[in-house]
């Protein structure tokens, strides 16, 4: 059997997540109430609770991936988009984004906004303004 550089037993592996990428996220996942960024299985995810809201990591591809929670309506619209958007293949309201240079850190920011309200304690997700939502 030969040996392939960035491959282990035959499976490629996982590249780190770049610094600067857990960074912008850390900025926007920070911001909210109780949002705690830890080290995952793979790359780096931020928790409410014992609820994950965002989870960022390199596959096996070599792209960088950060799955997130969506409204089931939203699920349904991230599936049809294609690239650079999916759905995650288990939970029904997981989906996700690749990162990548042309990633709109505008609209990542209202789309983990959502996710942290989705998954946050009814009065945390309450201080938090989210997009497209009115308070009035």
């Amino acid at each position: 059997m030969s040996v392939v550089p960035g491959r282990i037993g035959g499976m490629a592996e996982r590249p780190q997540v770049p610094e600067a990428m857990v960074a912008r996220l850390r900025e926007i996942l920070g911001a909210f109430p109780k949002c705690l960024e830890e080290d995952a299985w793979v790359g780096v995810r931020w928790r409410v609770g014992q609820a994950t809201v965002a989870h960022v990591f390199g596959g096996e591809d070599q792209l960088f991936r950060i799955v997130f929670r969506a409204e089931p309506d939203e699920v349904v619209a991230f599936e049809h988009l294609g690239h650079p958007y999916f759905k995650g293949g288990w939970g029904g309201n997981v989906v996700g984004m690749i990162l990548d240079d042309a990633t709109d850190w505008v609209e990542l920011g209202e789309l983990l906004t959502d996710s942290y309200c989705i998954q946050a304690p009814a009065k945390l997700a309450a201080l938090v303004v989210r997009p497209g939502v009115s308070t009035e």
